[in-house]
């Protein structure tokens, strides 16, 4: 492989490990996660010239080592100049790289580590990228259209946090991974999301934020196999994003699902997401991403808009109301009450979300829709200029806008 570009999907395969062998040997999170990005850039510089080493894993492990030391001793002289008392010990907690288990994978614990509860979510989804999807700062803050200097800040004080709390890196207790799991799982679907719909900016997706999402969320699941809501999400995922081609014009114009070309839709994800779905559901009561998955798989496998089984998306949605009381799963729900009994009787469903939803363009878009399904134009064009003065993404605005503009002259 001597001479040819090393493929990214490798390195940010191994990131975790390497951080995860790092961390359990030396312990010190912040300057870990430091020298193991440091290692990966030596790899990207070297390996095209060199060739791609025979344990490529070992290798990094063994740069960042390195690295890691030089940083131990830079921060020990540091400290000695400034006469700290305490000083820094290596922790000998893991055997030396060379010897490290080819097979010990510490990916799972790194992220519950970076999806610890005591940071906050944005600091949970930017250091789940950076240390586990092995993504720069820079990518991480393009991707959330923030200055590089403001995700460089919110890395480092997730990292700061991590030290001052003595989190150790371990998996948690039994009676705490349902929850920990719970937070690594929803730290991935908000990654998706973002992808799959960017809150701001001028595009509608981030293709490349969904498929990190993806990836990640399928190395979740090959630690946890048997974990039939880390399938469900797994599914969901899938089942959503096979959609995505359809979702924008020629010029990155939003396309709405009951108006997209449903055979430029990503057939192997929805196969895959089905499959996926039909394995985890028969393990007891679903949660609420095998839920969102038999929903998504209801609308991907009707041929056509027409032939969407509505009632069964509506009951679906009333048991995920049941187990949340999250106001966007009602509003969508209202959506598959207008298919079922009429615009009319879902209007008043989303009207009662007002006071939960004010500021969310979403209630102002599906209440300008079912305007527009029960003959009421001037509502419909009002609330649809109401939705697009409330979202930030610029696709978003157009459709609305235009939407608007087409209702107010009908000829």
């Amino acid at each position: 492989m001597t001479g040819t570009a090393v493929p990214e999907d490798l390195l940010r395969g191994l990131a975790p490990q390497v951080l995860g062998a790092v961390v359990r040997r030396y312990g010190h999170f912040d300057l870990a996660e430091d020298a193991v990005q440091e290692a990966l850039l030596a790899a990207a510089r070297q390996w095209p010239d060199q060739g791609v080493p025979g344990d490529p894993r070992a290798w990094l492990i063994t740069v960042a080592a390195r690295r890691l030391t030089d940083l131990l001793r830079a921060e020990q002289a540091r400290r000695r100049r400034e006469d700290a008392v305490a000083q820094w010990a290596v922790q000998r907690t893991a055997p030396p790289a060379d010897r490290v288990p080819a097979d010990a994978d510490d990916t799972l614990i790194l992220l519950f580590l970076c999806c610890h509860p005591a940071l906050s979510p944005a600091s949970q989804i930017a250091l789940t990228l950076r240390a586990v999807g092995g993504l720069s700062t820079a990518e991480i803050a393009r991707a959330f259209l923030v200055p590089e200097a403001t995700m460089t800040r919110r890395i480092t004080r997730a990292k700061q946090r991590i030290k001052d709390s003595r989190i150790p890196f371990a998996p948690p207790a039994a009676a705490d991974r349902p929850a920990r799991l719970a937070a690594v799982l929803h730290v991935l679907y908000l990654i998706f999301n973002e992808g799959y719909a960017v809150t701001s900016g001028p595009s509608l997706t981030r293709a490349d934020l969904s498929a990190e999402a993806i990836r990640l969320t399928r190395l979740v699941h090959r630690l946890l196999p048997g974990d039939p809501e880390v399938t469900g999400l797994l599914a969901l995922m899938l089942l959503t994003d096979a959609r995505r081609p359809a979702r924008t014009g020629p010029h990155g114009e939003l396309i709405p699902m009951n108006e997209q070309d449903r055979s430029k839709w990503n057939a192997a994800y929805i196969a895959e997401g089905v499959d996926l779905l039909s394995e985890a559901l028969p393990k007891g009561e679903p949660g609420p991403y095998q839920i969102q998955a038999a929903i998504a798989a209801l609308h991907d496998e009707a041929p056509t808009p027409e032939a969407t089984d509505w009632p069964q998306i509506r009951a679906l949605y009333e048991v995920l109301m049941r187990s949340s009381d999250n106001p966007v799963v009602a509003l969508n729900h209202a959506v598959a009450v207008a298919m079922t009994d009429g615009p009319r009787t879902a209007l008043d469903l989303v009207d009662a979300l007002r006071p939960r939803l004010a500021e969310d363009h979403r209630l102002y878009a599906v209440r300008a829709h079912l305007l527009e399904m029960a003959g009421d134009i001037d509502g419909a064009r009002a609330a649809y200029q109401e939705a697009a003065r409330r979202t930030h993404s610029l696709p978003q605005q157009r459709y609305l806008n235009a939407r608007a503009a087409r209702l107010a002259s009908p000829g």
